[in-house]
């Protein structure tokens, strides 16, 4: 890399001028939530996660600017300098940006607010491009035969199919020397039958010269157009964050931690107490509570809520709850008496909702967390688990719902799906298994606290051993 190009900085503007017609929501869709935040916080994280990435512009929709703005003073985004209003095209919101910012030389990426899910790579790849080149365009291979048509009465015939090999679907970003893309604009201004929906494409048009360079991009760097697309969006954020976080160094859990409150219910034994363990030893105030240890039964409402005023009557905040009590009953549903089946009911499926209820007005207090726990059996019912495999799926869809729900009050909802874990609710039902086939509290604890302190919300984060089989037979247990 030459001097010239280390000084220059890298500008990302966010283009958020859409106002969803195509969609057809009340909403523009860079507003509307997936994954229990709107599509364009989603983006915004990902430039300002980004270590090749200076400052941020966004170019809004100028109804919705407001809201925008909302966002970016909520989720900290201290990398964004403006939030501007977005011209009536692609092309105007582009030449309004480039005079926004106002340096030719700096390194310009130009970003659909609709991809949410464009991956730190990409973002590298292009920043590095434009080392090279003037003009970068992000694309990928097309999976489908690309045919030409013509029509005639109404009917449509082929005229036409390219070669699949040499094409490409193109997504963003788009990277530039600014002083390039606003010279294409230029030209393009004096042309009366200009039109563009791209800026490549005008970089293409009206400087033929100018090669444009080709990143790899990424079928997840998909855009949301249609109303298809929130679940496809929603569903490959939860594919994204199935594995847990990176682990937080020792430094980085005391910053989160210290001075912090966390009650822990279930704490007396297995994953809640080594969560409890971890917590207390980077600085939290921790309290536990258990049937066997406090009293306090999950299943019953009034305990919890009295427990959870008690814990912050006492340290004046709650800034984390946990939830990792259950009961494992392996039989068939129509051998399972009424006593059993109101018992697993209450304490799988009803205590959490209870446990969230009552934590709700501490949490938002402190833009804290609450953290559940399922496991595998929320993706398939097996025969002997059907009221923990309800249960278990009753917390995800609780959890999900949650995240959306309490967004507005920055509390972050997630839920930890553990491998067959070693607790003693799991021997109570299984008795001595095999050693070394099973997680141990400790491993999911550690990854559940990084969870916990993460800012993720409304995830469902897999616990697994390495390369370790599980049968299909057996059920994943807290």
């Amino acid at each position: 890399m030459t001097l010239e190009h280390a000084a220059r900085r890298t500008v990302a503007v966010i283009l958020a001028g859409g106002t969803g017609q195509r969609f057809g929501a009340r909403l523009p869709k860079q507003l509307l939530k997936v994954s229990g935040k709107p599509i364009l916080e989603h983006t915004l994280a990902v430039f300002q996660a980004s270590d090749v990435i200076d400052s941020i512009l966004v170019m809004m929709n100028a109804e919705f600017i407001p809201e925008a703005e909302k966002i970016v003073g909520g989720g900290g985004f201290d990398k964004v300098t403006a939030v501007l209003p977005g011209g009536a095209s692609r092309s105007e919101t582009t030449i309004a940006a480039l005079t926004a910012i106002g340096d030719p030389d700096c390194k310009l990426l130009l970003h659909d607010a609709v991809r949410p899910l464009v991956d730190q790579r990409i973002l590298r790849d292009c920043v590095d491009a434009l080392d090279r080149f003037d003009a970068v365009d992000v694309a990928i291979p097309s999976a489908d035969t690309i045919i030409e048509v013509d029509s005639h009465d109404g009917d449509e015939t082929i005229t036409g199919i390219p070669d699949r090999a040499r094409l490409r679907r193109g997504q963003t970003p788009q990277a530039f020397r600014p002083s390039v893309l606003a010279d294409a604009y230029a030209r393009a201004a004096r042309d009366p039958g200009f039109t563009a929906t791209d800026d490549c494409g005008v970089v293409r048009r009206y400087l033929p010269d100018v090669p444009i360079h080709v990143v790899n991009g990424s079928e997840h760097n998909m855009k949301v157009t249609h109303p298809i697309d929130i679940y496809l969006a929603d569903r490959l954020f939860q594919l994204a964050s199935h594995a847990a976080p990176e682990p937080r160094s020792p430094r980085e859990l005391s910053e989160a931690l210290e001075g912090r409150t966390v009650v822990v219910f279930g704490g007396s034994y297995g994953i809640g107490a080594a969560i409890a363990d971890i917590a207390r030893g980077h600085g939290a105030s921790v309290v536990g509570h258990s049937r066997s240890t406090t009293g306090v039964h999950v299943e019953r409402p009034e305990q919890v809520a009295a427990a959870l005023e008690a814990a912050h009557r006492e340290y004046g905040r709650v800034d984390y709850v946990v939830n990792t009590a259950g009961v494992l009953h392996k039989m068939r549903l129509d051998q399972c008496d009424d006593a059993t089946l109101d018992a697993a009911m209450r304490v799988n499926l009803l205590a959490p909702i209870h446990i969230a209820r009552s934590a709700l007005p501490y949490l938002r207090e402190t833009s804290g967390g609450l953290l559940l726990f399922t496991s595998s059996s929320y993706t398939r019912g097996r025969a002997g688990y059907s009221l923990y495999s309800s249960a278990k799926a009753g917390i995800v869809n609780l959890v999900q719902a949650l995240a959306d729900e309490w967004a507005e009050d920055r509390v972050r909802v997630n839920c930890v799906n553990p491998e067959r874990t070693a607790t003693p609710m799991r021997s109570r039902a299984f008795g001595e298994e095999p050693a070394g086939s099973l997680l141990s509290a400790e491993i999911v604890a550690r990854n559940s606290v990084d969870v916990l302190v993460s800012n993720l919300t409304g995830h469902v984060m897999d616990v697994r051993r390495p390369f370790a089989p599980i049968s299909p037979t057996e059920d994943a247990a807290t």
